[in-house]
């Protein structure tokens, strides 16, 4: 098993089940499923041969080798490569908070750690917090006592409730809140660490923190300065 990356799929809603199906299938179970519009033109989903631009959008954590076999599935069966197909892609994490919550997000206990992304080596990254339903102040108060400025929240459903189960050792709910903070690379340890803390798994929050690495940003200026 080698490196661990955030898998996103975008697929319109009508056809998301199938793809949920599909990665179940592979042995993927938790996942975290949220909606979504395209911002495609009218006349191009025409041209297309489309009906909607309403997304599904799936995110789940995935090793390589998982990923190799799960694309490889995506374009045999799902022909996910055809036009309106729609988009599934991968990217590296950098860390994630807590034996536990890496065992949940993989469902298993055999990771084995490889060397590190040189991505690690970027000056900001995304803290991605996937918690309990209404617990976001808990969440943010936590990270701004750490540095954090703030964060966005999206509402999602997630799936693999049996897996959480017998990795966490605890009840969790299908309703979630997934909440995004950029923050400075020398600030994450802290502000995961706070979160982990006050809003971790033996929290109401019951809170699972992992990173990715943000190579370039646009809007942080002013509020840094």
């Amino acid at each position: 098993m080698g490196n661990i990356y955030l898998m996103t799929t975008i697929v319109d809603r009508k056809v998301a089940n199938k793809y949920v199906e599909l990665y179940q299938d592979n042995n993927l179970h938790v996942m975290f499923v949220t909606l979504g519009f395209g911002t495609v033109a009218n006349d191009v989903l025409d041209y297309l041969g489309l009906e909607s631009n309403e997304k599904a959008v799936a995110y789940s954590v995935i090793d390589e080798n998982s990923w190799s076999t799960i694309k490889s599935e995506l374009q045999k069966k799902l022909k996910i490569d055809a036009p309106g197909g729609g988009i599934a892609f991968i990217t590296p994490l950098s860390s994630i908070g807590g034996k536990k919550a890496l065992q949940y997000l993989l469902e298993t206990d055999e990771y084995k750690k490889e060397e590190e992304s040189t991505l690690k080596e970027t000056t900001r990254e995304l803290i991605v917090v996937i918690a309990e339903h209404g617990h976001t102040d808990l969440i943010m108060n936590a990270a701004r006592a750490a540095g954090a400025y703030g964060g966005t929240v999206i509402h999602a459903k997630g799936t693999g409730v049996a897996e959480a189960e017998k990795f966490l050792g605890v009840s969790i709910a299908t309703e979630k809140e997934i909440i995004y903070i950029v923050t400075k690379t020398e600030q994450k340890n802290a502000i995961m660490q706070a979160i982990m803390r006050d809003a971790g798994l033996d929290s109401k929050a019951k809170s699972v923190v992992f990173s990715l690495p943000v190579t370039d940003t646009a809007g942080l200026r002013l509020i840094e300065d």
